[in-house]
């Protein structure tokens, strides 16, 4: 039988999207040759081997409009000259160049919408770009059969906007071996202290980081470990020394999947702290919060529909009533001196990490991908 091939685009590096990866693993596991395209950056982190292959482009410009026509035309020709069973585009802004080869060469189209795209803090701010965009989505969506997203809540709204049907794969990792982690000393953490762990790729305005860093002022006996990227680094950087708490925050920037993994199951206590500024935001699963759940640390969220959900219906962590950094700090401190609190949520955690599992939700990603299989 003659291999099929999928290839799968995404914008950013790859180095740390664990969605794109479960997605081309499930693809493998279905009898695929896949080939990952996204892009490279000079800070780039070097990819770990895996089992299809991987194509980072190399740009001459980083970000802006040429950026973005850059990367269209360069995705356009690579899909026009490598022949495909299936195109797989992850978020708006890899989709026009797989819808119009799809449709130049009868190729099945999978589109991921990993978030509310036309609703990000970017795009509001910036209405002319957001009409682009947004017009770009109402062309495109109703000619697209199988349409996937990351919860139910985001489903809604595109079902009702778009009249589609669409699969929901929320953005549970992969089941993990949790004992099997690093110490505190080798990773140069104090082993007198609880760890609170702020994660992710999108460290952005609007997620509560500069609340957490301020109230950590006022929380006792704990260290703030922030582990990821974003565009609110640099300000953290600068609130921890006009603070004087450098001996209570430590920032370690973009770090490989494997090594954040160490990093979460050694917390004390896991935050997700997204502001209802925006419907993307209000609407938002993250990736955070079943990777807290997945290393069986308690967690602290804001009052977001998808998130409080998850949090209120399995108990395992408290949902904050605003963004105040005394409430924090107040919360927080509440939480780590209360032995059996702490208990209940661990114990509820072990339930909900049998129940929120990878391989339940790739059924979901199997069925859609089954699906636009026979409508090629």
């Amino acid at each position: 039988m003659k291999e099929k091939t999928a290839i799968v685009s995404v914008i950013n590096d790859l180095a740390t999207d664990q969605r794109v990866n479960r997605t081309c693993l499930t693809l493998v596991k279905m009898g695929y040759r896949v080939i990952l395209v996204g892009r490279e950056l000079p800070q780039s982190l070097p990819l770990a081997p895996r089992p299809y292959e991987t194509l980072r482009m190399k740009l001459l410009f980083i970000q802006g409009p040429a950026f973005y026509i850059e990367f269209q035309i360069r995705l356009f020709f690579f899909l026009l000259n490598n022949k495909a069973n299936l195109l797989f585009s992850n978020d708006l802004d890899t989709l026009l160049p797989n819808f119009v080869i799809s449709k130049i060469q009868n190729i099945s189209l999978i589109y991921d919408s990993h978030e509310l795209f036309c609703e990000v803090p970017e795009l509001i701010s910036n209405p002319a770009k957001r009409k682009i965009w947004k017009n770009m989505e109402r062309h495109i969506l109703p000619q697209i059969e199988h349409i996937i997203t990351v919860n139910g809540s985001i489903a809604d709204i595109y079902s009702r906007e778009y009249h589609k049907r669409i699969w929901v794969v929320r953005n549970i990792p992969q089941t993990k071996n949790i004992n099997n982690t690093s110490t505190r000393e080798s990773l140069h953490l104090p082993t007198d202290k609880k760890i609170l762990i702020l994660q992710g790729a999108g460290i952005n305005m609007d997620r509560g980081a500069e609340e957490l860093v301020e109230a950590m002022q006022w929380i006792e006996n704990a260290v703030l470990l922030i582990v990821g990227s974003g565009d609110v680094l640099g300000r953290l950087k600068i609130m921890v020394q006009d603070l004087a708490i450098e001996e209570r925050v430590i920032i370690t920037g973009k770090v490989p999947y494997e090594k954040l993994a160490h990093f979460t199951a050694l917390a004390d206590l896991g935050f997700s702290l997204d502001k209802d500024t925006n419907l993307n935001y209000r609407y938002s699963l993250p990736n955070k919060l079943f990777d807290y759940i997945q290393a069986a640390v308690p967690v602290v969220v804001s009052n977001l529909v998808e998130v409080a959900h998850i949090v209120n219906h399995y108990d395992i962590g408290v949902v904050l009533s605003n963004h105040d950094p005394k409430t924090i700090a107040h919360t927080v401190n509440k939480a780590l001196n209360d032995e059996s609190t702490i208990g209940r949520w661990k114990n509820n955690l072990a339930v909900a990490r049998q129940e929120l599992i990878w391989e339940r939700e790739e059924e979901k990603l199997m069925e859609c991908i089954g699906s636009a299989a026979k409508s090629s």
